[in-house]
């Protein structure tokens, strides 16, 4: 059964001309957000300069680890160990998972995405900068 592709928000101007919102938001996002709220397009805390102080990850884990509670279905089951012999253990093989796929992404999201490297810092800049 083939995998429905999530729709890209691509517009169409007046002029005719075409915006694609999701190559937009790309490439725009490590600008600093106007306003005060000191972060990025992306969700990265900034500093003075503009570096990145903490990453959007970082701050979504410290968000989940104070707000939310685990919910019974998140919190993990053991089977017991008197039902798992230890040949049972040793005959699984463990397999490196798959790189994992963005859905609904094309051949220019993959390339605007292989332009930026991280440095040192933390920062995302452009391949050869």
């Amino acid at each position: 059964m083939a995998v429905k592709q999530i729709g890209r928000k691509v517009y169409k101007t007046m002029q005719g001309k075409t915006v694609d919102m999701d190559l937009l938001r790309q490439r725009n996002e490590l600008t600093p957000a106007v306003g005060n709220a000191k972060v990025n397009a992306r969700g990265d805390e900034l500093g003075p300069g503009g570096k990145i102080i903490k990453k959007r990850e970082e701050v979504l884990r410290d968000f989940y680890e104070d707000n939310v509670a685990p919910t019974e279905f998140e919190q993990s089951v053991k089977a017991p160990e008197s039902e798992v012999s230890p040949e049972q253990t040793e005959s699984v093989e463990m397999e490196a998972p798959a790189p994992k796929r963005r859905v609904g992404q094309t051949k220019a999201q993959a390339k605007v995405e292989d332009e930026w490297v991280e440095d040192n810092d933390g920062n995302f800049v452009k391949k050869g900068d």
